[in-house]
Parts: structure tokens; sequence; C-alpha cells
């Protein structure tokens, strides 16, 4: 078995590395939770789970301010718990029941919230990084100051429309952040298989646009990352591109069995690159927590995905009436 690496010791805080540490020990347990559901035929339709990738979103929504925007594809489950979504509403979504965020009628891959600010998941591949342009445009419009955060993988990085949107959004100089989930694997095909490009950030050279790559399993890279682009955002330098290296333990989605990539391959990352467990040797290693106190915390946010499944279960289904309902703005 491979083994960890000791990380270097941080400079972040007692309080932030907990903060990361629940949030995305939530959004695992979430995930695991859901999986079970889908199993017991609660969920139907697509399920894509985000196991794996959750330093991602949690290391953005670290660099965020209230007010900004996100939107992403149909892998959002993270991203609206991340950005403050409460778990029994996601759940009871996820289950197409009446207190889901949209009232059961918008399932895994299509549950918005305004209040959160989170302007959905969406089922077809690319088509949420023009939306999140269109989100951009409106707060430059408006001159409030926000950042969107418009977030693909790396197989919709091959969609025409993507640089339809980049070229739009570098000749209009918008505050989005495009942010490449690059878990390496699409919907199946490897990204070696699908594209000649060394990077995939840096096909918004072409357009003007600069970026970077990030070691997507590293929250507090991601942290740091993300707070450079929100700078460059901020101070009306237009749109900023972060290809975020993340993995995906599970398939691609509920009916995938992931039979493109070895066992050995998957085991390996988990042991040597989970970001979950960083932040675990981190807060050990510095002293900040104990083993006991990590096991109370894993505790707690069982507790809080157990409630979040209750609810959902108990929760009645939409009456036919909301058939009719909130069709048209």
């Amino acid at each position: 078995m491979a083994t960890r690496k000791t990380p270097a010791k941080s400079n972040t805080s007692k309080e932030d590395l907990l903060h990361f540490y629940r949030e995305m020990l939530l959004i695992r347990r979430f995930e695991e939770k859901a999986g079970q559901l889908y199993g017991m035929g609660l969920i139907g339709g697509f399920c894509h789970l985000y196991i794996g990738q959750e330093a991602v979103v949690v290391g953005l929504e670290a660099a965020a301010d209230e007010g900004d925007k996100r939107v992403t594809s149909y892998r959002d489950h993270g991203h609206m718990l991340a950005c403050g979504m409460d778990a029994k509403g996601v759940m009871a979504e996820l289950t197409g029941r009446e207190g889901g965020y949209s009232r059961g009628k918008g399932g895994s891959m299509h549950m918005f919230s305004k209040e959160r600010h989170f302007y959905g998941g969406h089922g077809i591949v690319g088509a949420q990084v023009p939306i999140g342009a269109g989100l951009a445009f409106a707060d430059k419009y408006l001159g409030n100051d926000r950042v969107t955060f418009a977030y693909f993988g790396d197989g919709a990085a091959n969609q025409g429309q993507v640089y339809e949107t980049y070229n739009m959004a570098e000749l209009w100089q918008l505050p989005v952040i495009f942010v490449i989930e690059n878990n390496q694997y699409a919907m199946g095909t490897s990204v070696a298989r699908s594209t000649r490009s060394k990077t995939l950030f840096e096909r918004g050279v072409a357009y003007g646009i600069p970026g970077e790559q990030v070691d997507g399993m590293d929250v507090l890279a991601v942290k740091a990352a993300g707070e450079k682009a929100v700078a460059h955002c901020r101070a009306g330098n237009g749109p900023y591109i972060l290809e975020m290296m993340t993995y995906r333990y599970r398939g691609h989605s509920m009916s995938d069995p992931a039979k493109y990539r070895t066992r050995e391959e998957v085991q390996k990352m988990r042991d040597e690159k989970d970001a979950i467990e960083h932040v675990r040797d981190l807060l050990l290693q510095g002293g900040h927590a104990t083993d006991d106190d990590l096991k109370a915390i894993d505790k707690e946010i069982k507790a809080i995905v157990n409630e979040a499944a209750d609810f959902a279960k108990e929760s009645p289904e939409p009456a036919l009436e909301e058939l009719w309902t909130d069709i048209y703005a």
C-alpha cells in the first residue's frame, strides 16, 4: 500500500483548518449517503457524486465573498453544501420531495438557490459556462463588484461554447472565474486520450485570459489560487482560468462501473493525495486537534447527514398541481 507524505507545516489558523475539515467531511459523508439512497431506489434519474473532489469547491468558497455567484454542472451537490445550502433541502431535492430546494422538480442535476447565489447544476455539458459569463455581465453592468465562479470539467473543456464564452468574457472584461475541475476522465475517456494539450488552462491564452494549474487535492493551494483569481476579477482585469487537478473516486455517475481505470490507481490517490486526510494530518501534527476531536466531528457530521436523509424520506412528494408552477419566470 502506498504511504502518505508528511505535510509541511501550515501557517493556516486552527479555526480555518477545522472549517475546511468539517466542510469537506460534510460533502464526503453526504455523497456517501446519497449513493446509499440511490442504491435503495430513493433517488431517481442520474446521480453524479463529488467524492474525492471536495477541496476544489471548499477552497474556492473560502476565497469568495457574500454575493458572489456560482454555477456548475450536474456534479453539483458539493457546490450546494459548500455555499451554505442546507443538507436537508438538498437531500430532499435529490429524492424528489416537496421539502427540496426546487420542491422536488429539479432533482440531483437541476436545483437552485437564489438566496445562496447558486445558479444551478446544468445537465447539458458545458451549457453552464455561457450562463456564468451572463451572470458576470449582469454584475459588471450593475457595478456591484461581484465575481462569478463558473465550474466545468475536463470533458466540457472541449465544447465549442466554452471558447465562444472565453472570447466574449475577455472582450467585455467580465468578472468571471472559469474553474476547470480536471478529474482526468470526463465521462470515461482520459485526458491523455481526448486532447494533445498539455494543460487546459493555457487554451485561454489565445483569448488573452490568464490562468494557472492548481493542485485541486490541496484545499490550501486552492484557496490561495482562488484569492488571486478573485483579486484579478475585482480589479476589473477581466476573466481568469483555474485548472484544478483533482480526482473522483467513484464512477462518472452511479451507473458507471469505471472499468476504464484500475482499482490500484484509485487506491493510490486515496492513500497519497486525499484532500480530507491532508487536512487531518495538518490538524494532528500541528497540535490543533486530537484523534478523539476529529472522531467527534465525524460523528457530528454523520448525524447531520442522517437527519437530512430522514427529512428527505419523511417529506411528501409534490402535489400534481406543482407540475404547472415555476415553468416560466
